[in-house]
């Protein structure tokens, strides 16, 4: 009897882009993804948006087979659950470099890039597109959010030690075997702070992160995603997960 080999993905990239309610961007960034000079396939993670979104990328899937890949969860359940989801996914298949990113333009396709190039070239496990590594890089944001992002960033170095100047940030390139030795089930963040806490977690595992100045530009469509809610789970957060480290509980996955 003869059995099918499951086929193995063309490229050693793929961006987990979540959504909700990004039907005025969705169409664009995949496209602008799928117009690089290197092949990046794409995984999103679509939380029941009411404005259609997963309709929009059912389309797209039809000119982009074996590129464009959806998941469609029943309802708003967080960044970080959304994430945890797509790297769950992507580990069952043989990609190499594992990207987080937004779907509303704030992060630069292009710069997909120069993250790349970090670990595949420069020999970081992480590498982080930040706003903050050569100054301030953020434009049309209110000045207020500007500073309430920088200096949470710089309350997470100086509460965790870690030597990363926007730990907040949500574009990211993972290495798979960064994400095959952090125990994803133990991540306990789902708001923003799951970002410092994937970045914590890999640091306090050995990791070497690496920043990319990137220029973060505020989106032109759709609705923010941030609340206060979000930011003050980040500001807790963070002292939760220095006590987890001083006690020994971040650890390889078993």
């Amino acid at each position: 009897m003869w059995f099918r080999k499951k086929q193995e993905p063309m490229s050693d990239s793929i961006v987990i882009i979540p959504t909700y309610n990004e039907k005025e961007n969705i169409e664009a960034i995949i496209k602008a993804v799928f117009s690089l000079s290197k092949r990046f396939d794409i995984l999103i993670i679509d939380d029941n948006s009411p404005d259609g979104t997963a309709q929009i990328v059912k389309g797209l899937q039809q000119d982009f087979p074996e590129r464009l890949f959806l998941i469609q969860r029943e309802g708003k359940l967080g960044l970080g659950t959304a994430y945890i989801t797509g790297f769950k996914w992507v580990l069952e298949r043989n990609y190499e470099y594992i990207f987080e990113m937004d779907a509303d333009f704030s992060h630069n396709p292009l710069d997909l890039l120069r993250l790349y190039a970090a670990c595949a070239e420069d020999g970081a496990d992480v590498a982080v597109g930040s706003r903050y590594y050569t100054g301030v890089n953020v434009v049309n944001w209110p000045m207020g959010r500007v500073l309430m992002s920088y200096f949470a960033s710089r309350y997470v170095r100086i509460v965790t030690g870690m030597k990363v100047h926007d730990a907040t940030a949500g574009f990211v390139c993972y290495k798979r075997n960064v994400l095959e030795t952090i125990d994803l089930d133990k991540i306990k963040f789902k708001g923003y702070a799951f970002q410092v806490e994937m970045k914590y977690t890999a640091h306090c595992l050995g990791f070497r992160i690496q920043e990319v100045s990137i220029i973060f530009v505020n989106r032109l469509l759709g609705t923010s995603k941030m609340s206060s809610g979000i930011f003050a789970e980040g500001v807790f957060g963070v002292l939760t997960m220095r006590f987890r480290q001083i006690f020994g509980r971040i650890k390889k996955k078993q």
